[in-house]
């Protein structure tokens, strides 16, 4: 670092303790669980894996990054209020899938079906304050959701999954 005249932050940078001793060695110590830390929009967490006890490192969404996409899209909704549904339904389609395409990786499955839940009631609420009395009942809304809101599934699967590798 010293050779390109640069230096680390000493706010930013930290070691960590990670693998599959550290929640044992920290727990022996009495430090609690292990560390988290953010990267690439996902908070990462080491954790042992309920089926099989085996250490992991789960990745959820940071808080801040889904509030702040949310936030968007109710912004963007109040602007296209009054635009017919199926353009509105395309492009809330394709907001969904670009989300769940970045953020679908192992166990974060909750994450993008709250992130779709979220979107499918702010379109609702939209929807609804279209005029003084057209409030849209769940049943419909309930179609809709399901007409243009793709599920979550796991785009970016473990790499042994990905490769078809079997040990």
């Amino acid at each position: 670092m010293k050779k390109f005249h640069r230096e680390l932050h000493p706010e930013k940078t930290r070691l960590l303790e990670v693998g599959p001793f550290a929640i044992d060695n920290r727990q022996r110590r009495g430090e609690g669980k292990p560390e988290t830390f953010n990267f690439l929009g996902f908070s990462h967490i080491g954790v042992k894996n309920g089926s099989n006890g085996m250490y992991t490192v789960l990745r959820r969404t940071i808080r801040k990054r889904l509030q702040a996409k949310l936030n968007e899209v109710k912004a963007e909704l109040q602007r296209r209020m009054h635009e017919p549904i199926l353009e509105v339904g395309k492009w809330m389609q394709a907001v969904v899938r670009g989300h769940v395409r970045y953020y679908g990786v192992p166990m974060n499955q909750p994450t993008l079906f709250l992130f779709r839940f979220q979107v499918g009631r702010l379109w609702h609420r939209a929807l609804s304050r279209r005029s003084q009395n057209g409030r849209v009942l769940w049943d419909r809304m309930r179609r809709l959701i399901n007409r243009w809101l793709p599920v979550p599934t796991v785009f970016h699967p473990y790499p042994l999954r990905r490769m078809g590798v079997v040990t």
